[in-house]
Protein backbone atom coordinates (compact mmCIF):
# COMPACT_ATOMS: atom_id res chain seq x y z
CA UNK A 1 0.00 0.00 0.00
CA UNK A 2 1.37 3.45 -0.89
CA UNK A 3 1.70 6.18 1.69
CA UNK A 4 0.10 8.87 1.46
CA UNK A 5 1.90 11.95 0.56
CA UNK A 6 1.02 14.92 3.35
CA UNK A 7 2.62 18.51 3.41
CA UNK A 8 3.47 20.09 6.36
CA UNK A 9 1.13 22.64 5.82
CA UNK A 10 -2.35 19.70 5.98
CA UNK A 11 0.09 18.24 8.80
CA UNK A 12 -0.16 21.21 10.79
CA UNK A 13 -3.99 21.35 10.74
CA UNK A 14 -4.34 17.44 11.44
CA UNK A 15 -5.88 16.62 14.90
CA UNK A 16 -3.02 15.37 17.63
CA UNK A 17 -6.02 13.46 19.44
CA UNK A 18 -6.14 11.79 15.81
CA UNK A 19 -2.29 10.81 15.52
CA UNK A 20 -1.42 10.34 19.23
CA UNK A 21 -4.10 7.03 19.65
CA UNK A 22 -2.93 5.83 16.09
CA UNK A 23 0.22 6.50 17.39
CA UNK A 24 -0.48 4.65 20.79
CA UNK A 25 -2.32 1.62 19.22
CA UNK A 26 0.58 1.15 16.99
CA UNK A 27 3.12 1.30 19.77
CA UNK A 28 1.47 -0.92 22.41
CA UNK A 29 0.76 -3.52 18.61
CA UNK A 30 3.99 -3.48 17.88
CA UNK A 31 5.59 -3.92 21.36
CA UNK A 32 2.84 -6.74 22.69
CA UNK A 33 3.91 -8.69 19.34
CA UNK A 34 7.32 -8.48 20.02
CA UNK A 35 7.03 -9.95 23.30
CA UNK A 36 4.43 -12.40 22.74
CA UNK A 37 7.10 -13.55 20.47
CA UNK A 38 9.18 -14.33 23.52
CA UNK A 39 6.43 -16.05 25.00
CA UNK A 40 5.35 -13.27 27.82
CA UNK A 41 2.71 -10.98 27.72
CA UNK A 42 3.03 -7.01 28.86
CA UNK A 43 0.74 -7.27 31.91
CA UNK A 44 3.00 -10.52 33.40
CA UNK A 45 6.11 -8.07 32.71
CA UNK A 46 4.08 -5.24 34.26
CA UNK A 47 2.83 -7.42 37.59
CA UNK A 48 6.41 -9.04 38.21
CA UNK A 49 7.54 -5.02 37.71
CA UNK A 50 5.48 -3.87 40.12
CA UNK A 51 6.16 -6.85 42.60
CA UNK A 52 10.27 -6.47 42.16
CA UNK A 53 11.89 -4.60 45.30
CA UNK A 54 14.92 -3.75 42.23
CA UNK A 55 12.36 -2.42 39.84
CA UNK A 56 8.73 -0.54 40.68
CA UNK A 57 7.73 -1.54 44.06
CA UNK A 58 9.55 0.41 46.64
CA UNK A 59 9.95 -2.62 49.55
CA UNK A 60 9.18 -5.18 47.57
CA UNK A 61 6.04 -6.28 49.51
CA UNK A 62 3.28 -8.44 48.26
CA UNK A 63 0.18 -7.05 46.85
CA UNK A 64 -3.25 -7.80 45.83
CA UNK A 65 -4.75 -7.73 42.64
CA UNK A 66 -6.65 -4.69 43.47
CA UNK A 67 -3.62 -3.21 44.72
CA UNK A 68 -1.84 -3.93 41.70
CA UNK A 69 -4.34 -2.77 39.57
CA UNK A 70 -4.60 0.49 41.28
CA UNK A 71 -1.02 1.09 40.85
CA UNK A 72 -0.71 0.14 37.24
CA UNK A 73 -4.09 2.33 36.47
CA UNK A 74 -2.48 4.84 33.91
CA UNK A 75 -0.99 2.31 31.53
CA UNK A 76 -3.27 -1.33 32.03
CA UNK A 77 -5.76 -1.42 29.15
CA UNK A 78 -9.42 -2.40 29.87
CA UNK A 79 -8.92 -5.89 28.09
CA UNK A 80 -5.59 -6.83 30.27
CA UNK A 81 -7.00 -9.16 32.78
CA UNK A 82 -4.46 -8.92 35.63
CA UNK A 83 -5.73 -12.33 37.38
CA UNK A 84 -5.32 -14.51 34.54
CA UNK A 85 -2.32 -12.99 33.73
CA UNK A 86 -1.13 -13.76 37.55
CA UNK A 87 -2.34 -16.93 37.00
CA UNK A 88 -0.06 -17.92 34.51
CA UNK A 89 2.44 -16.36 36.72
CA UNK A 90 1.50 -18.54 39.53
CA UNK A 91 1.70 -21.57 37.42
CA UNK A 92 5.78 -20.48 36.23
CA UNK A 93 6.55 -20.84 39.91
CA UNK A 94 7.05 -16.63 39.17
CA UNK A 95 5.23 -15.63 41.50
CA UNK A 96 3.49 -17.12 44.82
CA UNK A 97 0.18 -16.09 46.46
CA UNK A 98 -0.17 -15.64 50.41
CA UNK A 99 -3.19 -16.84 52.77
CA UNK A 100 -4.59 -12.65 52.07
CA UNK A 101 -4.09 -13.25 48.53
CA UNK A 102 -1.40 -11.13 48.19
CA UNK A 103 1.06 -12.11 45.31
CA UNK A 104 4.74 -12.18 45.47
CA UNK A 105 7.37 -12.07 43.39
CA UNK A 106 9.67 -15.51 44.05
CA UNK A 107 13.34 -15.50 43.31
CA UNK A 108 12.93 -17.24 40.02
CA UNK A 109 10.19 -14.54 39.73
CA UNK A 110 13.03 -11.64 39.53
CA UNK A 111 15.08 -13.85 37.48
CA UNK A 112 12.25 -14.05 34.93
CA UNK A 113 11.53 -10.06 35.13
CA UNK A 114 15.86 -9.35 34.64
CA UNK A 115 15.67 -11.70 31.86
CA UNK A 116 12.53 -10.08 30.05
CA UNK A 117 13.71 -6.45 30.66
CA UNK A 118 16.42 -7.62 28.71
CA UNK A 119 14.05 -7.27 25.46
CA UNK A 120 13.12 -4.01 26.23
CA UNK A 121 16.46 -2.27 24.17
CA UNK A 122 15.62 -3.98 21.04
CA UNK A 123 12.06 -3.41 21.12
CA UNK A 124 13.01 0.61 21.65
CA UNK A 125 15.88 0.68 18.88
CA UNK A 126 13.26 -0.99 16.64
CA UNK A 127 10.47 1.45 16.98
CA UNK A 128 13.46 4.44 17.17
CA UNK A 129 15.02 3.61 13.86
CA UNK A 130 15.59 6.40 11.68
CA UNK A 131 14.73 9.42 14.46
CA UNK A 132 17.50 10.90 16.20
CA UNK A 133 16.91 11.78 19.92
CA UNK A 134 16.58 15.49 18.97
CA UNK A 135 13.72 14.80 16.99
CA UNK A 136 12.38 12.42 19.60
CA UNK A 137 12.91 14.59 22.14
CA UNK A 138 11.55 17.25 20.56
CA UNK A 139 7.72 15.25 19.73
CA UNK A 140 7.52 14.57 23.63
CA UNK A 141 8.10 18.26 24.87
CA UNK A 142 5.68 18.95 22.34
CA UNK A 143 3.13 16.26 23.69
CA UNK A 144 3.87 17.58 26.95
CA UNK A 145 2.86 21.25 25.95
CA UNK A 146 -0.03 19.82 24.29
CA UNK A 147 -0.92 18.19 27.61
CA UNK A 148 -0.17 20.93 29.85
CA UNK A 149 -2.45 23.31 26.95
CA UNK A 150 -5.62 20.81 27.24
CA UNK A 151 -5.54 21.00 31.02
CA UNK A 152 -3.85 17.56 32.28
CA UNK A 153 -0.91 17.30 34.65
CA UNK A 154 1.85 16.16 33.14
CA UNK A 155 4.22 13.56 35.33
Amino acid sequence: MATQQISDAELAGQPAAYWTGVAYEALISYARARQAEKGYTQPQFWLLRNLSRNDISPDGEGMTLSELREAMTSYVRPEDDLAAEAEVLLERGWLSRDAEHRLWLTEEGERARVDLARNAPAIRAALHEGIDDADYVTTLKVLRRLIRNAGATVA
